[in-house]
Parts: structure tokens; sequence; C-alpha cells
């Protein structure tokens, strides 16, 4: 018992220090000088940089810097000394884009960086990439012949994640043939009635799910998904082993076949997920959304394409945006296929249409919102503007400037609210 307490004093000590570790105390300021960071074509901008300590100027910095277009910077700069803590840029771009400057700070044996994206006329990109003839054909013959499976259903309640208001379980269900097991945490309102229902798919990565029970409790079916065919429930240490190991670079494996590359489980699993949810009775048969960031936000665009019963999607700086911008050297999204891993092969090229998010962006018919920071440089905006453009369907975009791959409190906020309301709550 005493070694029991004595560990868990330990932990609190960690957690505690830890808890303490929140920013940096020197900071790289890089301000456009439009405030709303928006320029017409040939529009000169210049940025300003500020290296500050404790909100003060910090003089005799020695920065880096580089400036461009998203991805491939046009002007690289070393070892420039700021004598004042201020360094201006001045710069502009002739066509539609983004363009980045982003600085780094060298202070004794650390480093400190600082960005920021103007946009130009970013309303006027499109997609680059190519829509297959048959892409809708190609689709609704895939999940035809996935639905021929049954999702022979497992649920397992877990008392110890259930609330007041609701059940928790998690559940598996079967996502085609040979396709193995999707794994989620569904929440069901315990009081007797019908009820809308949302999807929440993840983005990028191996980990556990505790599942929602926060959008709405004991108001809303919930059900938030793993892709990767395991339980969700498991020791992050099992995670980490997978990530590191057998699930490493997932979203590489057979690219060079729409049939089999990993993401066609994922889509279709997706789209099973929508299927169970349909299948509980207490789903109410009429509100069902569908949403996550990143990865999540390339797939709520992707189910929400795809499956008529969804009414309605909220995308949180969606991935796999314009994968064939590499080809014109504009900024493609994550997982940046071509740059990162090399210049595709035809049947990659083939296969990788079939699986962008610009594409499926092409066939909406259902609401959808949008959120995401001009500085993202996981899923660049230029490529997520080119999808977002090539939707007709009812859209509205609410961007958050500086934000990177992550969000603000009140982008958050804005985003649940946004739900709840679309959930009829």
């Amino acid at each position: 018992m005493k070694k029991v307490t004595l560990l868990f004093i330990s932990l609190l000590c960690a957690l505690a220090v830890a808890a303490q570790i929140r920013g940096n105390e020197i900071r790289v300021i890089v301000s456009p000088d439009h405030t709303d960071w928006n320029y017409r074509p040939n529009e000169k901008c210049t940025f300003t940089v500020q290296v500050m300590k404790a909100q003060n100027l910090l003089p005799d910095v020695t920065v880096d810097y580089e400036l461009g277009p998203e991805m491939y910077p046009t002007e690289t700069k070393k070892g420039l000394v700021l004598k004042d803590g201020v360094l201006k840029v001045q710069v502009t771009m002739k066509t539609p884009g983004f363009l980045r400057c982003k600085v780094t700070a060298h202070i004794g044996s650390h480093k400190y960086e600082g960005l920021a994206t103007a946009a130009y006329d970013p309303q006027q990109l499109q997609p680059i990439t190519q829509l297959p003839d048959d892409f809708l054909d190609y689709w609704a013959n895939t999940l035809i012949d996935a639905r021929k499976t049954p999702l022979n259903p497992v649920m397992t309640l877990l008392p110890e994640r259930c609330t007041e208001t609701d059940n928790v379980y998690q559940v598996s269900f079967r996502t085609k043939a040979w396709g193995g097991r999707f794994y989620g945490i569904l929440s069901v309102p315990k009081k007797e009635g019908k009820y809308p229902a949302l999807l929440r798919v993840p983005g990028a990565g191996v980990r556990p799910y505790s599942g929602d029970t926060y959008t709405a409790p004991g108001k809303v079916i919930t059900l938030e998904v793993g892709i990767h065919g395991i339980p969700v429930t498991m020791e992050q240490s099992v995670y980490d082993a997978l990530a590191g190991g057998a699930l490493n670079n997932y979203w590489t494996f057979g690219r060079d076949s729409r049939d089999n590359i990993y993401y066609n489980r994922v889509v279709v699993g997706a789209l099973r997920a929508v299927d169970f949810i349909c299948s509980l009775p207490q789903y109410n048969g009429k509100a069902l959304g569908v949403t996550g960031s990143s990865q999540g936000g390339a797939l709520s665009v992707i189910t929400a394409a795809l499956d008529p019963r969804v009414t309605f999607f909220a995308a949180v700086h969606p991935a796999l945006c314009d994968h064939e911008a590499y080809i014109k050297k504009r900024a493609c999204g994550w997982p940046h296929y071509f740059y990162y891993y090399g210049a595709p092969s035809e049947k990659e090229l083939q296969t990788i249409r079939y699986y962008d998010t610009a594409n499926f962006a092409r066939c909406l018919k259902v609401p959808g919102w949008f959120s995401w920071g001009y500085n993202d440089e996981v899923c660049p905006p230029t490529s997520m503007y080119a999808a977002y453009n090539a939707i007709t369907a009812p859209k509205v975009l609410h961007p958050y400037l500086e934000t990177g791959h992550y969000w603000y409190q009140e982008q958050w906020d804005e985003w649940m609210e946004w739900l709840r309301k679309q959930l009829g709550l």
C-alpha cells in the first residue's frame, strides 16, 4: 500500500510539473499589414517581424526567413541580425493563392519560429486534380458490394463510461468482405425516445477513443469511430507500438490500386458506420451529421458526398485535398503523397484521384460548415480552398487566420454550436 501511495504521489507531482509548462517566453511575431490578411493579386504585402521577450522587443537577434507560396518558398535569407528587434519584408503574388513568411530566431541554443500567411484572392482557387469519369459509379458499386456483407454488430456496455444521461458502449461491425471490422464508442441517451445522430470520424494517427457525451448529453446519439480495425479501448502503449510498426505511414499503403489502397476500407468503413447508426432503433431517421478534423475533415466530406442519409457535415482543416496540385508546384494537402514520397507513377496518379477530397466536394448536396487557419502547414489553405471552391451545395467558411493545424477555443465553440443547431437542439 505504501508503494502504491508513493507511486500515486509521484505521478501527481509529475503531472503538476507538466501542467506548469505552457508556451515560450520568447515569441517570433510575423504580422501582415492588412488586418484581414487578404490581398489582391499584384498588391504588395509587408510582413513585420518582431522578436519579443516578456512582451518587449529583443534586440540583436539573429534570424533566418523563407518567403513565397506555401511549400515552395522563392526567397531564403539566413543570419540576419535585427539590431532593434524588427524586420520588414515586402513581397507580392500575381496569382490566387497563399504567400507565407516563416521566420526562425536563434537565441542561445534554442530556435523559435513564427509565421504568417497572406491570402491572395483565394476564392478563385480551383482544384488541379482531375475527376475520373466513373468516379461516382466506382463508389456506388464499391458500396453495393460492401453492403452484401452483414454488419453483424457487437455492442459491449462500458459501465465506467456511462453518464447520468447516456449509456456508452464499445461497438464493432463488419465493413466489407475481407475488410475486417470497424470499432468505435457509441453513446445513446438513456431516456426512451427517438434521437438525431452524429458520427465523429478521426484525424490521422493510431489512438484510443473516449466517445462523445459532451455535444448534447441525453439528446443525441453519437458514434466516434476508429479506422484501423482494432478495439479503441486498449492501453495507449498498444497504439504507440502499432503507430511505430505495422501501421507506420498507413496512408501510403497500396496507393497504386484504387481497390487496395488503405483508404478504401476506411471510406467504406465510414459509410458502414452510417449503416450502423441507421439500424439503431433509437435513431429518429431525420438529422444525421458527420464531423471531424484533418483526416476526419476529409472523411466528413467524403461520407456526406456518398450517403444521401447524411443531412449535414462539418469539416475542420480537411486533409487529402488536391493531391495533383504537386504537379503544378502548388501546395497540396496532407499527406502530400507526391511531395514527400516521390513523383507518382501513372497507377498512383489514377488511384489518388478516387481519394481526393476535392473530387468528393464536387459531389456534395447537403450543407457544410468549414473552418481552418491560414498558418496551417499540414493542410495548406491553398489545398483546402481549392476543394471548398468546388462545392456547389450550401456551405459556410469561418477561417481563424493565425491557427495552424489546431483550433482556438472560440473556433471549437462555434463548431459545436453549428452542429447542435443542425441536430435541431
